[in-house]
């Protein structure tokens, strides 16, 4: 399943999740962003069931890009039981994001 997510959607969707989550956190205006969204799109269909995945639009949710200290993009946070296990700055091939998945569902 592939989210937008919101400020006031993402305590529900990411941080109440009983499965691993992957937060993409991007803007509109950023290419390598663009990379990395069709990656993560293609992984939440690939392990569907198994992980929630989503996309934060970081200048339109600024509360979220703040708590998470997020201050460059792209950022893929990974989030487990509310908590951050491990994050990905910058655009990196599929595999490298496949190999965090499997560490952690």
């Amino acid at each position: 399943m592939f989210e937008t997510l919101t400020d006031s959607n993402f305590e529900e969707i990411i941080v109440k999740s009983d499965k691993l989550a992957l937060v993409d956190l991007s803007a509109e205006w950023c290419g390598p962003c663009r990379m990395v969204s069709p990656i993560i799109h293609e992984l939440a269909a690939e392990y569907e069931g198994r992980i929630v995945a989503g996309e934060l639009n970081v200048d339109e949710n600024p509360a979220i890009t703040a708590k998470y200290k997020v201050r460059n993009i792209p950022t893929v946070l990974f989030i487990k039981g509310g908590e951050v296990v491990d994050k990905q700055v910058g655009s990196v091939p599929k595999a490298s994001y496949k190999a965090m998945i499997e560490k952690y569902i």
